[in-house]
């Protein structure tokens, strides 16, 4: 599905890649309909469309409530007319602990916006998306959901349970005009760590050895994937590789990260 002239709406549109994801869709001719629970976010990302923000609106909404998405669909509805495309970019992380060290409150957290807040977007906007010509959905996933990445366990599970509502969505909706799409970020160079509390200066170190994807490049990636109608898009040099470590050699592939985390973060003497 070309995305020119068409109507999209992105969540987690107010910063890094969600951010990208939106002014890449307007400098290709889209519409967007920016989604965030942080409205200084989401004005800045209409600042930054310039000339394009004529077809940007935002929209300051919780996804982890029903009836906050319902008022979503009902303004996208009022501003745009229908929707041609859904891209669930949003999503949070949990500090680098082990999951006796979480919080149940924030562990519930994770769940309603990662997992629950992409099932409220899909099954409220689902049904005008069928009835466009062609339409398309996109679920961010991550590497943490193909599998587990150090102290990001939660994290991981929510970003699984993602990856498999995208797949489920590619047999209900065979034959019909929706394509789907899961991607599978690597490392980005975001602000998400900083943004969801879970920063410690150790990863500074980390960084220096590789600091992942620019959001710009991983966003062209994936309104391409959209373009090509491509099922799985993978981003990142280190997802490529450790996909495949870890289809051959799983335990390898886990304990192998965990190792190179941990070296990459210790304090040195």
């Amino acid at each position: 599905m070309k995305v020119q002239n068409k109507i999209a709406v992105v969540t987690g549109g107010g910063s890094g890649l969600g951010q990208q994801l939106v002014l890449i869709l307007l400098e290709r001719g889209a519409t967007v309909a920016a989604v965030d629970i942080n409205l200084s976010g989401l004005e800045a990302t209409k600042n930054l469309a310039g000339n394009f923000s004529s077809r940007l609106s935002v929209h300051q909404t919780d996804i982890s409530c029903r009836d906050s998405v319902s008022q979503l669909v009902r303004d996208v509805i009022q501003h745009h007319g229908t929707v041609d495309c859904v891209i669930n970019n949003a999503g949070i992380i949990h500090p680098f602990k082990p999951i006796m060290e979480l919080d149940n409150g924030l562990i519930e957290r994770i769940f309603n916006v990662n997992l629950y807040g992409v099932i409220n977007i899909i099954k409220s906007f689902l049904p005008l998306l069928i009835e466009r010509p062609e339409a398309h959905i996109v679920n961010v996933s991550s590497m943490g959901g193909i599998f587990a990445f150090p102290g990001q366990s939660i994290y991981g599970a929510s970003k699984a349970a993602v990856k498999l509502i995208a797949e489920g969505l590619l047999t209900e909706l065979r034959g019909t005009n929706v394509g789907v799409t899961v991607v599978y970020p690597g490392a980005l160079a975001t602000d998400i760590t900083k943004n969801c509390g879970a920063y410690d200066k150790k990863f500074d170190k980390a960084q220096k050895i590789y600091g992942g994807t620019p959001p710009k490049v991983a966003a062209q990636r994936i309104i391409d994937g959209i373009e090509k109608n491509k099922f799985r898009v993978l981003i990142g040099v280190d997802a490529r590789v450790l996909t495949i470590l870890y289809r051959i050699f799983p335990k390898l592939a886990i304990l192998l990260v965990d190792k190179g985390m941990r070296l990459a973060t210790a304090e040195r003497a």
